[in-house]
């Protein structure tokens, strides 16, 4: 995604006003999403390309001959490829990086880990630090591993730790190619970081002390649970820098995703192959993502064409609005794009244009309250789903991978997003939006 970003701010005519109804193919996708697997497991794992080429094609079809915009959806494509760079490169490269871990890990251990995963998150982001972690994350806690440490580890790792840099998530670098100061985010931004990460860790902690209660003896002692750490394959951090320079270049054209696939074909074939092995590392998690964002990316087209041309119908007209219509619909949409569309909305209030510099210097220093409530909705709603932030579904595969059960999409959202995520979420807004704040 942040490859894509000189595509998102290119000039590519005016919005679109698609028809309502053609945000249906992106709701039958999600809805094939969640029951695929459910319904019918073995069909859904040998037809799932099938169904999400078929639903794009849809929209592309309507796009090109409907509305005669081609260049609408090579634009989306040029953002998909990028996408899939950014994505697929980090996910050779930490593929070449094992770190070995012996012993089972404590929950105090395990929330360092997770403390530590959301602060290197800003540095490598979100994606980065979710691809690097995941397996010794699961190894650590092999012995007694569940669905919630997958699932907390998207929340933290993969989604609300990110949001201290620009660098952390896609949507903040958004605001910082569009002007928001590099170091704003820190700057406004770690009071509502520190409460959610550690509001969320400290549940984790809860869940994971009655999980390791109930851990046989063996696996409680003392000596059992010392946990000795390896890392090899260190040469891939070289990579890992190169894939990270790539991302701020945006001229010429193309440049930042040749690097990045240099970097992913470099780290693959110096890689040792008994590091791939310690790994299990397979290209099935990446091909899976890939596959279904062909028809996620092509099928949100209208969603967001809708949305940001009838923002405005929603009445967006407070902090708590924005925080709120912001983050439910980064959960189920791209959170750049829809970062994009609220931050419009929002400046346009104010009779300023995303388009000019001095107007985002203006609003920044007179309206950044509204701008806070964007960017925590686009990073911490990111985690509400499996597709709300691109690296959700590479650890659920990665999970899958080293057979850790993970939760259905509806089970994730139903069972750990909607009871755990929106009442914390809730409880944030409360502290920073509303007339209660503390912050």
């Amino acid at each position: 995604m942040f490859a894509a970003l000189p595509t998102l701010l290119a000039a590519a005519g005016p919005t679109l006003d698609p028809h309502p109804g053609m945000i249906l193919p992106f709701v039958l996708l999600l809805a094939a999403i969640a029951t695929g697997p459910f319904i019918n497991k073995h069909w859904w794992e040998h037809h799932y390309h099938h169904v999400a080429l078929a639903l794009g094609a849809i929209t592309a079809g309507y796009y090109v001959l409907a509305l005669n915009a081609p260049v609408r959806m090579l634009h989306v494509g040029h953002e998909y490829v990028s996408f899939i760079a950014l994505i697929g490169s980090l996910f050779v490269v930490s593929g070449g990086i094992h770190i070995r871990v012996k012993g089972e890990a404590t929950p105090g251990v395990n929330c360092v880990f997770l403390l530590v995963g959301a602060v290197l998150a800003n540095f490598i982001g979100t994606t980065g630090a979710s691809m690097l972690l995941i397996r010794p994350w699961i190894r650590m806690n092999k012995y007694r591993i569940t669905a919630f440490h997958i699932v907390f580890f998207i929340f933290i790792v993969s989604n609300v730790g990110g949001c201290l840099t620009p660098i952390g998530d896609p949507p903040l670098f958004l605001g910082y190619l569009r002007g928001v100061p590099f170091w704003w985010t820190l700057e406004r931004c770690w009071e509502a970081w520190g409460v959610a990460v550690f509001g969320l860790i400290g549940i984790f902690y809860a869940f994971d002390s009655k999980n390791f209660l109930r851990a046989p003896k063996p696996v409680r002692d003392k000596e059992t649970a010392q946990e000795t750490w390896k890392i090899d394959g260190l040469h891939n951090l070289g990579f890992l820098g190169l894939i990270l320079a790539a991302v701020f270049l945006r001229n010429p054209p193309g440049l930042s995703e040749a690097l990045m696939v240099a970097a992913a074909v470099g780290s693959y074939f110096t890689t040792p192959k008994p590091v791939h092995e310690a790994n299990d590392f397979t290209f099935a998690p990446v091909k899976e993502v890939a596959w279904l964002f062909v028809g996620i990316f092509a099928t949100m087209v209208p969603a967001l064409d809708y949305l940001e041309l009838h923002a405005d119908k929603l009445g967006l007209n407070s902090e708590m609005k924005f925080y709120w219509f912001t983050g439910a619909l980064s959960g189920v949409l791209d959170n750049a794009p829809t970062y994009l569309t609220f931050l419009a909305a929002a400046m346009g209030r104010h009779h300023l244009s995303l388009s000019n510099p001095a107007d985002m210097t203006t609003f920044v220093a007179q309206h950044d309250h509204e701008l806070i409530a964007i960017s925590l909705g686009a990073v911490f709603f990111g985690a509400m789903t499996y597709i709300g932030n691109g690296p959700n579904f590479m650890v659920k595969s990665i999970a899958e991978a080293a057979k850790v059960k993970t939760p259905s999409f509806g089970d994730y959202f139903f069972r750990y997003a909607l009871p755990i995520l929106v009442p914390f979420f809730a409880l944030v807004a409360l502290m920073f939006f509303s007339r209660w704040r503390v912050f």
